[in-house]
């Protein structure tokens, strides 16, 4: 897929899929335009944090 400079996003899903997911936003009082931002804003934002990974430390778990 091209990325190129406008502020459209274009993509090829479904139609049954397509169909549901209007569906479900209409239930919810959505627009696919705001719940995409919405859902392109929370991706970037997770995307931004860093991960914290635990490392069991062997003494502490009982093992030498």
């Amino acid at each position: 897929m091209s990325v190129g400079p406008s502020g459209r996003i274009v993509i090829e899903i479904d139609p049954e899929t397509k169909q549901e997911l209007y569906q479900a936003l209409a239930k919810e009082d959505l627009k696919l335009k705001h719940w995409f931002l919405i859902q392109a804003e929370e991706f970037l934002k997770d995307r931004q944090q860093l991960k914290l990974e635990l490392v069991a430390n062997s003494k502490a778990s009982g093992e030498n």
